[in-house]
């Protein structure tokens, strides 16, 4: 057995006449397989516990240098030695599950129990996101500073930062309940702090933007728009409603569990302005399913953004995203002296805490009591001064 040098294996690469095999004279077990193209690569062989004459890959000689399979043929050999099977051990590393397995099995599994907006957004964080970054990592090896790392560059849009660390928070969950890993490497990671929008329409913009709409008798979207409005739904809701939701004659909305954020059956009162619009929507939509038909039978209208956008420049109205509409039903219920407790039921809201933003608007008691206290000041200063 010869001792396997750099000159040694160098010296017998460019001669090879068919496949030769040399084994170290000092490792037990170490040695090198030329291929008659000259491919030289370094390994171990060796008999697992079970007496099973195995062979296992250290390296191509191009691509690690001889002095640095020594030291990883010592290394290996040293743990054969306490029963280690380096060999059914990489078998066992290919086979475990990536990130792209994780992210199919999580969209199969449990997209199927989330809104379809929701789904929707998972799968674009999936594909613009996390997958091109962590695709083939494996599962079990995802380290939390990978995760740090796509945090980080969706900084500038925290909202958007903050959602991913949830996605994949939820990803891991599912992936430590089917064994596939054994901690969640987001826990921890500290979110970014969100500022809660805090914009509606005002009469005057209310007023324009209504106007705008309105030079829009049939157009689908406009009605679609103003339905919003009115209910103070979400967009997802509004665009995926079907007919037999509605009891038109009771004048009421009945929201399936399936469709709502809550999970939960809601049943919405109707104003006559929306019975109308709903009235005029089915004249106009004849016997479609869905209140908003799209392009395709059976399917309803998807894209709304470019009229959204068109509405705006006619309205000239700024910074307003479609969902500020749900903002605008709200607080001008609140404005008009509705209590929270009523509005949050409107609104689908299963948590008192969700409808207290627009607590500062319902400060019409708390006016009247200031003003009581202010009104006795002036009293006694009238007094003071005769």
């Amino acid at each position: 057995m010869p001792k396997i040098t750099k000159r040694f294996v160098e010296s017998i690469i460019p001669h090879p006449t068919k496949h030769l095999s040399f084994w170290n004279s000092e490792i037990k077990g170490f040695g090198v397989i030329v291929l008659p193209s000259g491919r030289a690569t370094y390994c171990i062989q060796y008999r697992n516990e079970d007496r099973v004459l195995k062979r296992f890959k250290l390296g191509v000689h191009t691509q690690m240098t001889t002095e640095e399979a020594r030291v990883l043929a010592k290394k290996h050999v040293g743990r054969i030695v306490h029963g280690a099977d380096p060999s059914s051990q990489k078998k066992k590393e290919r086979a475990l599950p990536t990130m792209e397995d994780l992210a199919n099995d999580y969209i199969e599994r449990h997209g199927i129990h989330k809104r379809p907006g929701s789904l929707k957004e998972d799968l674009l964080f999936l594909k613009n996101y996390i997958l091109p970054e962590l695709k083939k990592q494996k599962v079990a090896h995802v380290t939390r500073r990978s995760i740090e790392t796509l945090h980080l560059k969706l900084g500038k849009t925290p909202y958007h930062s903050n959602r991913l660390l949830a996605l994949l928070s939820k990803m891991f969950s599912c992936a430590i309940s089917w064994g596939w890993c054994s901690d969640n490497p987001v826990k921890g990671i500290q979110k970014y702090h969100e500022e809660k929008r805090d914009r509606w329409l005002e009469d005057d913009e209310l007023r324009r933007f209504w106007g705008a709409l309105e030079r829009y008798p049939t157009h689908l979207s406009a009605l679609f728009f103003k339905l919003l409005l009115l209910t103070g739904a979400r967009k997802g809701e509004v665009l995926s409603a079907t007919w037999d939701q509605f009891e038109l004659q009771k004048g009421v909305w009945i929201k399936p569990a399936h469709l709502t954020k809550q999970k939960r059956k809601e049943y919405l009162p109707l104003s006559e302005e929306a019975l109308e619009c709903l009235d005029f929507l089915k004249n106009l939509t004849g016997n479609s399913e869905h209140l908003f038909p799209g392009r395709f039978p059976g399917a309803p209208l998807k894209n709304v953004e470019f009229f959204w956008k068109h509405i705006l420049r006619e309205a000239d109205i700024q910074n307003l995203r479609i969902h500020d509409l749900r903002h605008t039903y709200a607080s001008h219920l609140v404005s008009e002296g509705l209590s929270l407790s009523i509005v949050g039921k409107l609104l689908g809201h299963t948590q008192a805490a969700t409808t207290q933003r627009y607590a500062h608007l319902a400060d019409h008691a708390l006016r009247d009591a200031t003003g009581i206290f202010g009104a006795k000041i002036s009293t006694l200063k009238k007094n003071v001064s005769s």
